[in-house]
């Protein structure tokens, strides 16, 4: 991006092709407009993506219309309590090399080969399995063998998880948790949407996806996100309002000691500039203001807390935590003008 007139093009054109994007997954998706939109920002921001909700709410077929909509490769993984880490990473097999006639061990890339790797159901499996991922979606390689190998670009992983609390399931680890960039919760939709889906699901109409963007579109979107630009008040309050959710932190409101255990890391500072970056384009804009930050907060920040013994008690959750830290924490110019009061 070189000058106003190709900055302002390449924000029509991302603008554009995010409209179009949603009008194809609202082909199948009824509703669920909030959802559409985070998990976009976070696909184009390289991030990754949990979706949780209970059954039946179309978590898994909203990711494989993304997927027919794009013309990426796509694998779904189906987690169950038996499923092992070779299951999903490949494994060596011994095979005869037709040439020497010897046996040598071959590696069979397992479904984590591929752009977009649905995890169903990522909380049905225990915790040894789930960390069959942690090298992929940070590193997006697989080691096996001693050798490294890399996973096709882009690369996504969008897990669905049901409810920690429903039986037959394993917590993630806080280690896997922080490497999705978004939790997006999917709730129930209105009467008028479930009425909509009852007619759509209960009749012979079979919607048409077109395939939209490319792998090298993605790529060069994704490079585009990443040049947005971000003024220095807007980096400020990104820290401050990680930073407060940290109990020890000098600057954290009182009231997070009694509520929050753990706060998070450096990652949600990252994931909330990038994904206000993401959102500033969706809406035709190239710079990123405070509300694009407060807008993503929901999504980065709930899986990143954890809450304490008392606030569980309170039937507190970190969805409410994340609301009172932003009803807390001072916007830049906000501090500005205390400081001119004083």
């Amino acid at each position: 991006m070189t000058t106003p007139a190709s900055d302002a093009d390449v924000a029509r054109d991302f603008s554009n092709a995010y409209r179009q994007m949603t009008e194809q997954i609202g082909k199948v998706i009824v509703g669920q407009n909030e959802v559409i939109e985070q998990l976009l920002m976070a696909m184009f921001s390289r991030g990754h993506c949990l979706l949780v909700g209970v059954p039946g709410l179309a978590k898994t077929l909203l990711v494989s219309t993304v997927s027919k909509i794009l013309h990426l490769s796509f694998k779904r993984v189906q987690f169950t309590p038996d499923l092992m880490p070779a299951d999903i990473t490949g494994t060596d097999i011994l095979q005869d090399d037709p040439d020497t006639g010897r046996r040598k061990y071959t590696f069979l890339p397992g479904p984590i080969f591929a752009n977009m790797v649905l995890a169903d159901e990522i909380n049905r499996t225990p915790p040894k399995t789930q960390a069959a991922l942690l090298e992929a979606m940070q590193e997006h390689n697989v080691t096996a063998g001693g050798h490294a190998y890399h996973l096709p670009e882009p690369f996504f992983v969008l897990a669905t998880q049901n409810p920690i609390e429903q039986e037959g399931t394993y917590p993630l680890p806080e280690a896997q948790l922080d490497r999705f960039m978004f939790n997006i919760v999917v709730g129930y939709p209105s009467r008028a949407e479930e009425i909509d889906i009852m007619k759509r699901t209960t009749s012979t109409h079979r919607p048409q996806l077109e395939a939209m963007l490319s792998g090298e579109q993605i790529l060069k979107l994704q490079e585009v996100v990443r040049q947005v630009v971000t003024a220095e008040h807007v980096f400020s309050y990104a820290a401050d309002l990680v930073r407060a959710t940290r109990p020890k932190e000098p600057t954290a409101p009182k009231w997070v000691a009694e509520l929050v255990a753990w706060g998070a890391g450096p990652r949600a500072c990252q994931y909330l500039i990038l994904g206000g970056k993401a959102r500033a384009l969706l809406h035709g804009r190239l710079h990123v203001t405070t509300d694009d930050v407060r807008a993503v907060a929901y999504p980065v920040l709930r899986h990143r807390l954890v809450t304490t013994f008392n606030a569980d008690a309170e039937g507190v959750t970190t969805d409410d935590v994340v609301r009172k830290l932003i009803q807390a924490v001072p916007l830049p110019q906000e501090e500005a003008a205390a400081k001119v009061r004083r």
